[in-house]
């Protein structure tokens, strides 16, 4: 599903206006009876005499009330509007709402000061539901004053709203919440959902969201150059490969998995494991001499490679020429288990300032690449980097409140500067690529922050891009799948004690999922 920021959205709004005829105040009519039908859904049942409040703003989110407030008057709702600026401040299609809302003698009152929130107080102990038109796309910063006193009060009475577009207090664009926001049961959004809807801390905020069509050409959005996506089902069916009658293992690719120290031997297991079961023809596993025997023994359908080591058990610089000469038709995944020891660091790095075949560099194989972007940047196959806050933090030099701060800009930036695909883990985990597409993933829950989740999930990728996809791609639906089977683990079990183990179970059955309708 594609994504929209609060420009493109106004852009989208401005063509259907001036050059398809579409007049604005029909555009804000569908916007509220887009709303007024989720009002329905949530009464599930007749609107007459249900006491509903509407708080509506000067933009055209606050028209976009009006309209509701009448549709709900006319179905005989106990209706009563709540205005945050006065009359002569609002312009266009919003005025003209509001005149009409003034002639159909629908109760208001205007809220321009602290004094004026004890008639809210008063209404929210009796209404039934409150409607959030306040702020629209262009809020940006924090509510003040009066207004997020307001907003306050709307949370702290615990009633259900419906927000307009977007709870009002958060970035479109960002999902930021930088002070008083509404805590919506249900979003109504218009037309293609805003970024910020699906972005934390924003996403929290939103509750049930519901896109709704409001007579936008949908050639216009089509044709679009929107280049923003939120991940489902059907767009992780579309790419996933379909395998022919007459596939033998060689048609899958081969999986590459480098890395292990002593300790960590479970790191390696989980990644090869994940790849085993997302796909991939073939897997090996390349540690360490010293752990060679070990990995046998816990891999069964994986192959196991031994590389050279160090006095202390990690892999060796002497290890470049075998896993150069290996990596032929592979895909490596570099990183699990492998240890910060400096040798095994330089090891990493010498392997980067030439890589060989497509990469997939996850845990301490991103601590190596710290000062040395360049590498992947010149690279001539494909790089995935899967850093999670922390690591992406010591990639760039700030801190990792800076990083979460500023997700979707950060990894957006840093994807096209190094030119990777980065894969930026944490909840709603984002996949950007070099030329601009950003993925963001619904899938996942608190019980994958767990060990080894993130070596199921660097494994899954490798799988994927053995198989033929392209990086971006391969990432994208990796991190839906393995959100996916998060959310299958917890589901029949807890996330308190959600496994990476438990991520790889249930795969199979995600898969199924999508094979069901190919």
């Amino acid at each position: 599903m594609k994504l929209a920021t609060a420009e493109e959205m106004r852009l989208l709004d401005q063509t259907a206006i001036n050059e398809y005829g579409i007049p604005g105040v029909l555009l804000m009519e569908n916007a509220g009876l887009a709303v007024v039908h989720a009002i329905k859904d949530y009464f599930s049942g007749p609107l007459a005499r249900k006491r509903v409040m509407v708080i509506a703003g000067k933009g055209n989110n606050g028209g976009d009330g009006f309209v509701v407030a009448r549709h709900l008057a006319n179905a005989g709702c106990d209706v009563k509007l709540f205005l945050l600026c006065k009359p002569e401040e609002l312009h266009g299609d919003a005025a003209l709402n509001w005149k009409i809302a003034r002639k159909m003698n629908i109760r208001y009152q205007l809220i321009l000061t602290e004094r004026d929130l004890n008639v809210v107080k008063v209404a929210l102990m009796y209404t039934e539901l409150v409607v959030d038109g306040i702020f629209g796309t262009g809020f940006q910063g924090a509510a003040q004053g009066t207004i997020a006193k307001l907003i306050e009060l709307v949370n702290e009475a615990g009633k259900p709203v419906i927000s307009i577009d977007l709870p009002s207090g958060m970035e479109a664009d960002t999902g930021r919440v930088n002070g008083a926001c509404i805590k919506a049961r249900c979003t109504v959004t218009f037309g293609l959902p805003k970024i910020g809807l699906v972005l934390e801390p924003g996403a929290s905020f939103v509750g049930k969201m519901l896109v709704a069509d409001i007579s936008l050409p949908q050639e216009l959005v089509v044709k679009q150059p929107l280049r923003r996506f939120l991940l489902d089902q059907d767009f992780c069916r579309q790419l996933l490969p379909v395998r022919a009658i007459d596939s033998h293992k060689g048609s899958f690719g081969h999986v590459l998995v480098i890395g292990g120290a002593p300790g960590m031997t479970g790191a390696v297991t989980l990644a090869a494991t994940a790849a085993v079961r997302s796909g991939a023809g073939l897997v090996t596993a390349a540690v360490p001499a010293g752990l060679s025997s070990v990995m046998a023994m816990k891999l069964t359908e994986a192959m196991s490679l031994s590389l050279p080591e160090t006095g202390s058990g990690t892999l060796s610089l002497s290890a470049l020429g075998v896993i150069e000469k290996a990596a032929g038709n592979k895909v490596i995944v570099l990183g699990p288990g492998l240890s910060r020891q400096q040798e095994t660091q330089d090891l990493v790095r010498s392997f980067l300032a030439n890589i060989p075949c497509p990469v997939v560099l996850d845990a301490d194989g991103l601590f190596a690449l710290s000062g040395c972007q360049d590498f992947i940047k010149n690279s001539s196959y494909p790089v995935v980097l899967t850093p999670h806050p922390g690591e992406m933090a010591r990639l760039l030099g700030v801190s990792s409140g800076e990083i979460q701060a500023n997700r979707r800009e950060i990894v957006e930036k840093a994807a096209r500067e190094w030119q990777a695909v980065l894969v930026l883990k944490g909840a709603k985990t984002v996949v950007a690529t070099p030329e601009g597409n950003l993925y963001v993933n619904p899938t996942g829950n608190p019980g994958m922050a767990t060990g080894g989740s993130g070596d199921v999930l660097a494994g899954m990728i490798g799988a994927l891009l053995a198989q033929g996809m392209k990086a971006e791609h391969a990432a994208a639906v990796a991190v839906y799948l393995h959100g996916a089977a998060g959310d299958e683990g917890a589901r029949r079990g807890s996330q308190a004690s959600l496994t990476a183990g438990d991520i790889i179970d249930y795969l199979p059955l995600i898969f199924q999922r999508l094979e069901e309708r190919l």
